[in-house]
């Protein structure tokens, strides 16, 4: 499953949608607003492009490794500390597999996806671009 969307996500559904027969092993990775001097944060995507670009990853990622499912699912739009930003779940017959494919789809998300991100200061004043 690829999805931009707003609203939090549950990680066990995943999870237990990931699994089969054939699965040894299910890696998650969690991405979450910290505070680095920060109130929260808004997440702007170029929604069309972005969920391709994000299936266009899996694809790879199941092509490089023998993964048996990816789910990636990040969410857009105004965000607290402590929130939840993407969630990626990989599951293959062997745990290094699934930990590479994870590793793989975070790294290729970061260079590749559409997705912008402002910083609210705690100063209150005013948004900041974030990296």
């Amino acid at each position: 499953m690829i999805r931009l969307q707003q609203d939090d996500f549950e990680v066990g559904e995943f999870i237990e949608e990931a699994r089969s027969r054939g699965t040894g092993a299910i890696v998650t990775f969690i991405g979450i607003v910290r505070d680095d001097g920060i109130e929260g944060i808004e997440l702007e995507a170029y929604h069309d492009v972005a969920e391709q670009e994000l299936a266009i990853i899996r694809d790879e990622a199941m092509r490089e490794f023998p993964l048996h499912n990816v789910d990636i699912i990040h969410r857009t739009g105004p965000l607290r500390v402590g929130d939840n930003i993407v969630l990626i779940v990989v599951s293959a017959g062997h745990r290094k597999e699934a930990f590479l494919g994870c590793e793989y789809v975070i790294d290729r998300l970061k260079q590749t996806v559409p997705i912008w991100k402002k910083e609210f200061r705690k100063d209150g004043e005013h948004w900041v671009e974030g990296e």
